[in-house]
This record gives structure tokens, C-alpha cells and sequence, in this order.
């Protein structure tokens, strides 16, 4: 037979339609239980005698990996079983399970949620990609689009924070996900099925029921009142007190209240503590002396019709150019008694938990050679062979156990070399490049005061150690020449504003690059 004879057969249709299957989309990331949420669904239905078929395909995303798993689901016809599909189709899904919010906005953008069909089940938290971590500033996505297209773009939705619900409830988001799934009765089981099918898991079993019922409750009652205080709000900074019983901490509060003022006072307070937790008092003391001209240039230049701005910027950014990192500040924090108790609170380590960090850390030559006196470190870096020499045999990833023994007291005698801190190599170099950077400023403030407010906000740029440090430094330095090439426009802070934001954005997307070349076209 020709094939052309063979594509114009009758094909008789084998009977009568059947019903179409519920059909599932769950969005997960490693290590959020995704699959044990399919396994639950499928389960479900198989247990009511229906026919269930799951499919997954893993992802490759910058945090651990979102897969997105499908279940596919129908009563069988006349015991016949269906054919069911392997994989979602834009505009077919009826239900969609994201774990994490920008999943949900994933899965939007994948399109299969649609107005007409599909209830969104998604959880609010973040769990941050790579991309918004590293970002010098705050790179983090906007989480308003996605909820202002979920609005637009699902049939319903039940958003609330599910990973937050499962924790106070000491157990994983996949319970919360299955019982927000069970809350929003676009399934046709019976709450005491949903039950069933997580008692035969067998492992904990009373946390995840306990977990499920209140995503249930949530779910049913509808979305949660607005909290009182709106989300982003910057809250209030906390009154400075007058005095304090330890001598030292009294005297730098008499000069803080004598020498700073009112406006200005909160946010020199907090700047103050930091440097102090950071070195000693006299670090503080050196602190106040330069806020002093900080102050002193806003007098001159009458700054406080306009709220303080330049004293109030340098007040904060001279603290964080201060309070640099370095690796005896990293070996301080990760040994303070109260980052244990935070990471156990984080992870909901229980009574009879014991808990053990493994942390990757990889020292460079350029670490080491900082933390050593000035004389000692600068005689290294005039000896290039030496120092390759022994930056081949450091400059190596380890994994450190941190509460270990070993590790603990290595890193606690570390952190303790905070007193040799002023001598060393590192803090030569940021005291010049700090230095140098205020004089921008306030040289800068003389002839253009919101110019000036610009060139103290680039600090902003800076932070982190080993290459994150190397990369802000790099910016910083490309931003803050490209300002002095254009000082004396009238609209130079705006330029200088635009830059910054390129720069705290960038991250290998070449805005930067194209701000600069802006600017170069007309200068």
C-alpha cells in the first residue's frame, strides 16, 4: 500500500471520549522532598483505585537544581487503563506545586499556568540563586512581579510561606506543600486519604501530620491580614544611650553625644558599635576622629536644611570601610557562641540532635601574607618567586569541620589575633585606600554636595574578602575615576548614582560597561 493511500484511511474513533486526567506540575528544588511529594500524590490516587503515572526531569539551576516532577491521574474506563502523558503542556496543567517563589514565576513563564485551568500552590520564601548572593549590594529578584503575575495569570492561588510553616512545625515543605494541595480541594480525595498516605511512610510520621493539618487550616482560612508594619519598611534605629557602666564604653559615648549631631546620632551609635566589636575602643576613637571631619565639612557647607545627608552617609560608610573583612574577622565570627545558636535555630536542631558544620574554605597566599606584620608582608611581596612558591602550597579548598576540636581551636586563635590586627599588611592598605577615599569625598562635597553624598555611597561596592573583595575593589576604583572624569556636570550626581547601581547590579552582564561607554561618549 502507498503511503498516500495509507494517510487517507478512515480512522473510526475507538469509542467514546473519555474524561481527561488531572494532571500536576510540581517544581522543586534538591533537597526540598519533591520527590517524596510525587510519590505522596501518586499514592493518593492509587490507594482511591485510580490510574497515577509520574515523570521527572531534573534541572540544572544555580542553587542545588529545580526538577520539575508531573503526575498525570484518572479512574480506569471500563478497566481499561489510560495512556497518560510524560510531560506538562503549556495550557493543560491543572494544578501546579512550586516550593519556592521565583519557581512559581518559572513556571508562569513556562506556561503552564493559565487563567482558565490551573490552581497555583507555591510557597513565599526565597531560596536565593547565586546570582542574587553574590551581587555587591542588593541583587536580590523582585518577588512583587511574580505575585502581580500569579494575580493575572492563575485560576486561583494559595501562597504563604510553607518552608517557615514546616520548620515551627519540625518537619520538611513537603508536608506543608501536601497539605496546602489537600486545603485547596482541587483533588477528589478526602482529608483522612491524605492522612493515610503519610502514615504509611513510616518516618516521621506525627511531624508531618502536624506539619500537613496546619497547611491545611492555612489553606482553607484564606490569605493571612497585612502585617502591621508594611514588608521593606527600614525600621527604627534604636535610642543611643547616655552613659554605660564600663568606663571606656562612656567616654566614647560623651564624645559621641558632644561631637555628633542629633540627626546624625542614631546611625553613629550603630557605626560606633560595630567598629568597637570589630578592634577595641580606640578603634572607636579613631572612628569619631574622622566622623569629626565628616561633621565639620557638613557644618561649612550648611548640610542641615538637608537632612545631614553627607555626615549621616559617612557615618555609615566609614564603620563598614573600617570594619573590613579580613581572616581573622572570618575566624572570629565563625567561633562566637551565638553563630552556633543561630545556625541550630536555623536548621531546627532538636534536643537530642547533634549538630556538625563542614565548611569549604580556600585561603590564598594573599590572606595569609595580609594577616602578617607590614615590614615581614611587603619584604614577601618583593620576593615574587618566594611568594609563588608558597602561594602554590596554601592556595588550596578545604573542608573544615568548624566545631571540631581541631578546626575550633585553629579558628578561635585566629580570631584572637585581633590585637596585631593594626600592624599588618592588609590594614595598611585599607587605612590608605579608606583615607583616600574620604578625601574624594569630601573634596568632592566642596564643590558638588550631592556629588560628594555619591562618592561615600560607592563604598557600598566593597565588601567580602579573597576574590569577592578583589572584584568589588575593582568596580569601586572603575566607578569612582569614571566620577571624577565627569565632576563638573551639572547633573554629575545623577550620573554618579547611575553608575553605582550599574555597578552593585553587575554581575558579568556588562551594565557596568555600558554606563561607562555612556559616559565616555560625552566626555
Amino acid at each position: 500500500m502507498m503511503l498516500a493511500d495509507a494517510l487517507n484511511l478512515p480512522l473510526a474513533p475507538a469509542g467514546v471520549a473519555t474524561e481527561r486526567p488531572i494532571s500536576i506540575a510540581i517544581v522543586a528544588m534538591g533537597g526540598q522532598g519533591g520527590g517524596v511529594l510525587t510519590g505522596w500524590i501518586v499514592r493518593l490516587a492509587e490507594d482511591a483505585g485510580w490510574v497515577a503515572q509520574s515523570t521527572s526531569v531534573p534541572g540544572v539551576a544555580q542553587r542545588t537544581g529545580a526538577t520539575i516532577y508531573y503526575v498525570e491521574m484518572m479512574p480506569a474506563s471500563n478497566g481499561r487503563r489510560p495512556i497518560l502523558a510524560q510531560m506538562p503542556t503549556p495550557g493543560d496543567v491543572d494544578i501546579v506545586l512550586a516550593s519556592e517563589f521565583m519557581e512559581a514565576g518559572r513556571s508562569i513563564l513556562r506556561g503552564i499556568v493559565t487563567p482558565d485551568r490551573t490552581t497555583l500552590i507555591a510557597s513565599s520564601h526565597r531560596s536565593l540563586a547565586i546570582a542574587e548572593k553574590s551581587a555587591p549590594g542588593d541583587g536580590i529578584a523582585d518577588s512583587g512581579s511574580v505575585l502581580d503575575a500569579i494575580g493575572v495569570t492563575a485560576r486561583r492561588q494559595i501562597v504563604f510561606d510553607m518552608d517557615a510553616l514546616a520548620v515551627r512545625n519540625g518537619s520538611v515543605i513537603s508536608a506543608a506543600m501536601f497539605g496546602a494541595l489537600a486545603g485547596s480541594e482541587a483533588l477528589p480525595f478526602a482529608v483522612p486519604a491524605f492522612h493515610a498516605v503519610i502514615q504509611q511512610e513510616g518516618k516521621g510520621v506525627a511531624a508531618s501530620l502536624k506539619a500537613f493539618d496546619a497547611a491545611y487550616a492555612r489553606a482553607r482560612s484564606g490569605p493571612a491580614a497585612p502585617p502591621a508594619v508594611p514588608e521593606g519598611a527600614v525600621p527604627a534605629m534604636p535610642a543611643v544611650p547616655v552613659t554605660a557602666p564600663d568606663r571606656r564604653v562612656a567616654r566614647l559615648l560623651a564624645r559621641l553625644h558632644d561631637e555628633v549631631p542629633d540627626a546624625v546620632r542614631p546611625i553613629a551609635y550603630a557605626g560606633l558599635a560595630k567598629v568597637v566589636d570589630y578592634q577595641d575602643e580606640r578603634y572607636g576613637d579613631e572612628y569619631l576622629d574622622l566622623l569629626a571631619k565628616a561633621v565639620a565639612i557638613e557644618d561649612l557647607l550648611g548640610g542641615a536644611p538637608r537632612g545631614h545627608g553627607f555626615a549621616r552617609n559617612a557615618a555609615k560608610y566609614i564603620a563598614n570601610a573600617m570594619a573590613y573583612d579580613d581572616v581573622i574577622r572570618v575566624a572570629d565570627l565563625k567561633t562566637r557562641p551565638g553563630r552556633r545558636a543561630r545556625v541550630e535555630r536555623e536548621v531546627g536542631v532538636r534536643a537530642e540532635q547533634i549538630l556538625h558544620t563542614t565548611e569549604f574554605m580556600h585561603p590564598r597566599m594573599e590572606e595569609i601574607a595580609g594577616t602578617l606584620p607590614l615590614g615581614v608582608g611587603r619584604w614577601l611581596q618583593r620576593r615574587p618567586r618566594l611568594y609563588a612558591f608558597l602561594d602554590r602550597r596554601v592556595s588550596k579548598g578545604r573542608r573544615v569541620r568548624t566545631y571540631s576540636i581541631r578546626w575550633f581551636l585553629a579558628l578561635y586563635l585566629l580570631g584572637g589575633l585581633r590585637g596585631l590586627r593594626r600592624g599588618s599588611l592588609r590594614h595598611a592598605a585599607e587605612v590608605a585606600h579608606r583615607d583616600a577615599w574620604l578625601r574624594q569625598a569630601i573634596d568632592t562635597a566642596m564643590q558638588n554636595y550631592a556629588l560628594g553624598i555619591e562618592v561615600l555611597k560607592c563604598r557600598r561596592l566593597i565588601k567580602g574578602y579573597s576574590d569577592t573583595h578583589a572584584r568589588g575593589l575593582s568596580k569601586f576604583d572603575r566607578v569612582t575615576a569614571t566620577i571624577r572624569r565627569i565632576e563638573n556636570r551639572p547633573d554629575a550626581a545623577d550620573w554618579a548614582r547611575r553608575l553605582r547601581e550599574a555597578a552593585v547590579k553587575d554581575s558579568g552582564d556588562g551594565s557596568l560597561d555600558g554606563v561607562i561607554r555612556t559616559i565616555e561618549s560625552f566626555c
